[in-house]
């Protein structure tokens, strides 16, 4: 970890689930806070925000199906979501946990959510939706057959694209060559199979059956998962409230942390 949770000693375990193998990381006492990356991002882009957070809670960071040392899983989001649910159980929390998920990660609680109801008091879904536009599903087809045929190097440009605006890599080059690494070293069958689930998801007809308060934020410059699609899953969700981040694109944890940690604040500790 760096930044401000360089201080913070996570304790990393294997769960060994009958489905699957799942990596976890645990720091800090409280509230259980599961954290869900993104399909452009793994674990690691919540470093910037998860010493705060193990101030106040209990940060259970997950390293989703395929990512690092967790297993691959067959099957839809769905699939993924009932492993991440069979990884809460296995926790044997104390409380029920709050779930935040960013991008791919958002998709992941919000399916979790909606398969194992009850499963979490609250929702941070952070730049995500209930379902892609058409031009939205073809870029991820796209991105499916290009990492297909010449691997996910063939891509980085794309992704980095997608995960921060052109002034923001010129701004961050170290940061951007660190996270190119990381997106380049995942399995090229995790990221297509991700992006042809996400190119096929739904979700819209399930969101009024949601009783989770949620808290739904989007960067304001979000081209992995545009601010519309955040819009109408706050406006659809029973319970849920909006906030657009300024200035942010697709991972605001890692691109303005204190911003991020200021939006989601007042939400999660009235748990």
């Amino acid at each position: 970890m760096n930044d401000s949770s360089a201080a913070i000693s996570f304790r990393q375990t294997d769960l060994a689930l009958p489905s699957g193998r799942i990596g976890v990381h645990i720091a800090g006492v409280g509230q259980p806070l599961v954290l869900l990356h993104s399909l452009l991002a793994d674990r690691t882009s919540f470093d910037r925000v998860a010493g705060p957070l193990c101030k106040t809670h209990q940060v259970i960071a997950f390293d989703l199906p395929g990512f690092a040392d967790s297993d691959f899983v067959e099957g839809g989001l769905d699939a993924v979501a009932d492993r991440v649910a069979e990884a809460i159980g296995a926790l044997e929390l104390q409380q029920q946990p709050i779930l935040l998920g960013n991008g791919y990660g958002g998709f992941v609680a919000l399916m979790t959510a909606i398969r194992h109801p009850g499963i979490a008091q609250r929702l941070v879904l952070a730049d995500c939706g209930a379902a892609f536009s058409e031009p939205g599903r073809a870029a991820f087809r796209g991105m499916a057959d290009a990492a297909q045929k010449g691997g996910l190097s063939a891509i980085a440009d794309v992704a980095m694209r997608r995960l921060f605006s052109p002034e923001y890599q010129a701004q961050h080059p170290e940061l951007i060559a660190q996270r190119r690494e990381r997106f380049v070293a995942l399995d090229p069958r995790t990221f297509r199979t991700a992006c042809l689930n996400l190119a096929a998801l739904d979700l819209r007809g399930e969101l009024a059956k949601m009783k989770t308060p949620t808290l739904v934020l989007v960067g304001e410059t979000d081209e992995a998962t545009p601010p519309p699609m955040s819009h109408e899953l706050a406006a659809s969700l029973p319970d849920a409230q909006l906030k657009v981040l300024a200035g942010c694109a697709h991972v605001p944890q890692l691109q303005a942390p204190e911003m991020f940690l200021d939006a989601i604040r007042d939400f999660i500790r009235a748990s």
